[in-house]
């Protein structure tokens, strides 16, 4: 059964170990009730993928991820035939003297077509119809966008040898973008839209907790807080995202720290930052003064 209400939403998620606001639980909901594609826009690592992970685990829906990435195309995407068996097929029908036509009908059947994850989405799953994660579309080519258009728009997809393959319930789908490059109009007029934004310090803080328990929450409340100001007062070339966080807690955790200091953000920061550039900006003054920051914020 799908939330009847946004805070139904909010408390799935929540559940799920997802801390939604109201904003962007709101754009989940309608999605869902309305039966319309979800595009979620937003820099890498503030919880957009993280979004269908969780509705797909809540509802008990199958999730099916197509990861876009440069030279995506339609075999990759949608579906292709199996030559190797079309061609063996072709041998034993020429051998047994089937004619042509019966031998060509045959080879463009269903057994012999190979289901990639858009495809898959329009099939019946277990459980209802499944979440379907089109993730970084940004990274795919523009040309790829077009592939798109019937099954965002109508749940359908052509293939020239059998037909149109239309879903009896169409999945849910969530499209992520880390705006790399615009995404074609054509393409936002058939979703709903969402910016998804760093979070602030209280729901990053419980989103922290939520995803590392078993840190303490004096330790999650210090790197939240270095975190947040490292964000608004450091020109890095790439900002942390909260999975960053999530992870720097994590890390910090297990080797014992009980507070962020000086040696532990020297020995830790390749989990925080991933280029070398931002990693040299952090050392020696810099981090001293985060760190004082972060320990006035989060108390001691």
């Amino acid at each position: 059964m799908l939330p009847t209400t946004t805070e139904d939403l909010i408390q799935l998620l929540s559940e799920g170990g997802y801390i939604a606001d109201i904003e962007l639980a709101t754009s989940v909901f309608l999605a869902l009730k309305l039966g319309r594609p979800l595009l979620l826009e937003g820099e890498a690592g503030v919880g957009k993928t993280e979004i269908a992970k969780v509705l797909a685990t809540q509802l008990g829906r199958r999730l099916i991820r197509l990861q876009c990435y440069e030279g995506l195309d339609l075999a990759s995407a949608l579906y292709e035939w199996d030559y190797a068996r079309q061609m063996i097929q072709i041998r034993l029908g020429e051998g047994s003297g089937e004619s042509q036509e019966s031998l060509e009908h045959e080879i463009f059947s269903d057994r012999f077509l190979m289901r990639r994850p858009l495809l898959q989405a329009l099939e019946p799953q277990p459980g209802g119809a499944p979440v379907l994660l089109i993730d970084e579309l940004d990274r795919a080519d523009e040309p790829f966008e077009a592939f798109l258009l019937e099954l965002l728009s109508d749940f359908q997809c052509s293939i020239p040898e059998i037909g149109v393959i239309k879903a009896e319930q169409p999945p849910i789908v969530i499209i992520t973008s880390n705006r790399t490059r615009e995404i074609h109009d054509a393409l936002r007029r058939r979703c709903f839209y969402a910016w998804v934004d760093y979070p602030d310090a209280e729901r990053e803080l419980a989103i922290v907790r939520s995803r590392a328990p078993a840190a303490s929450a004096h330790l999650a409340r210090q790197v939240v807080a270095m975190v947040q100001n490292l964000r608004s007062s450091v020109a890095l070339f790439k900002q942390p995202g909260v999975a960053e966080a999530i992870d720097w807690v994590r890390a910090l955790d297990h080797i014992g720290a009980h507070d962020v200091e000086a040696r532990h953000i020297n020995a830790t920061l390749g989990v925080l930052l991933k280029y070398q550039d931002d990693i040299e900006l952090l050392r020696g003054e810099e981090a001293e003064r985060l760190l004082a920051v972060a320990q006035s914020s989060a108390g001691r």
